[in-house]
């Protein structure tokens, strides 16, 4: 067992913010409350440090595009069919990527990855560890959302051929849906009699856990006008979804809200390298947060590199958002909102113990990560703490 002593100790859970100590035991969080006292075969003074749980990334493209290459690295958008959902991140992820090992070193332990938004469906997510080196052991839940795109991106990408309008865009989507419905009714009429099941089409295959319900489009939006396309099918065809981006979801905030579903804001910092960006702030966080919907703040790695996922909580705090809620941000909220809390996202007793242990307030361009435990194990830690 392990014994973390003397730390500052913000759970994200129900404990709230204490001074104490944190007990693992095989990778698990097995206690967390003050003047623990147990006979642990290793012990950690955390005196003068924060520990936040590991932070974690609800979208971007982590391992998916390289660092420092191009083509023969980029692997986020498969953009000869503005319909893949048989695509699956895991299969493209390269762990061993720098950008990896950099998001580690900076406290964030888990990300969702995928698909980039060339298509107007692109594929499923996946959620992951940073420490590791076989993609297969590093997963923490598999096709965790169905990627979908609005806006400019598909429009760009087949200008040229299928895609001219957004109206193209919403039809490519409702005619896959449509579809998968006919394909799944098909496969449940012949039941056990394989003469009479349609001829095996992945695409639709890959679809039916979304008009099940079981899985929740991933929706890549920027514009409130693609936003509320987005919205429109979703409760026509009774879906789940996340909006990802919703940049100008500030400007139809009622929608937003009566909608139930969260927002993943972001990429806020940096230019504005597009029409559908030209409302992109760091107040809509704070502003959507107010107005009561759940959400998380994005990288969108690598439009901004992982290692600042801190730094744009920050940002957003210096622009109205309350600082506890931008620490749920990126920790509890985006465990919830991806359905992987039962493990990470809060310093529980029951949860892996994921760990960041900081020099000062994580929110803070001073702070400094001292430590990443993943696990129970500890997988980065400056010079400074290396003897501790």
């Amino acid at each position: 067992m392990l014994l973390i002593k003397n730390g500052m100790i913000y759970t994200m859970g129900k404990a709230g913010i204490l001074q104490g100590d944190i007990l693992i035991d095989n990778g698990k969080i097995k206690a967390v409350g003050k003047d623990l006292a147990v006979d642990a075969k290793q012990v950690i003074d955390a005196s003068g440090f924060n520990i936040y749980p590991g932070l974690i990334e609800a979208h971007c493209h982590l391992g998916l595009h390289e660092s420092s290459i191009q083509f023969e690295g980029n692997d986020v958008n498969e953009s000869t069919d503005p319909i893949t959902p048989q695509l699956r991140a895991i299969d493209g992820i390269n762990p061993m990527d720098e950008t990896v090992r950099l998001a580690c070193s900076h406290g964030v332990t888990s990300v969702c990855a995928g698909p980039g938004s060339a298509n107007v469906i692109g594929g499923t997510f996946t959620t992951y560890k940073t420490n590791g080196t076989c993609i297969d052991k590093m997963i923490i839940k598999d096709n965790v959302a169905m990627k979908v795109a609005f806006g400019e991106n598909p429009k760009r990408v087949y200008q040229n051929s299928k895609i001219k309008t957004r109206m193209q865009t919403a039809a490519y989507l409702r005619e896959t849906l449509l579809k998968t419905k006919e394909y799944l009714a098909k496969k449940e009429a012949a039941g056990d009699d394989i003469s009479k099941r349609p001829a095996l089409d992945m695409k639709l295959e890959a679809m039916i856990p979304v008009i099940q319900k079981k899985m929740p489009l991933k929706i890549h939006a920027h514009r409130a006008d693609d936003i509320l396309t987005a919205l429109r099918i979703v409760k026509e065809f009774d879906l789940n979804c996340t909006l990802d981006h919703c940049t100008e979801g500030h400007l139809i905030l009622d929608e937003v809200k009566a909608s139930g579903f969260p927002a993943l804001v972001g990429p806020s910092l940096g230019n504005k390298s597009k029409f559908e960006l030209k409302e992109k702030s760091f107040n809509t966080p704070g502003i959507l947060n107010k107005a009561g919907v759940k959400i998380a703040i994005i990288t969108d790695s690598p439009v901004i590199p992982q290692e600042y996922l801190s730094l744009c909580a920050a940002l957003a705090v210096k622009h109205g958002l309350d600082e506890m809620e931008a620490l749920k941000a990126i920790t509890i909220n985006p465990a919830e909102i991806l359905g992987i809390a039962d493990r990470v996202g809060s310093l529980e007793s029951g949860k892996d113990a994921d760990l960041v242990f900081v020099k000062g307030n994580l929110l803070s361009y001073e702070a400094e990560v001292m430590k990443t435990m993943i696990n129970g194990e500890i997988v980065y830690e400056s010079e400074e703490t290396s003897n501790v």
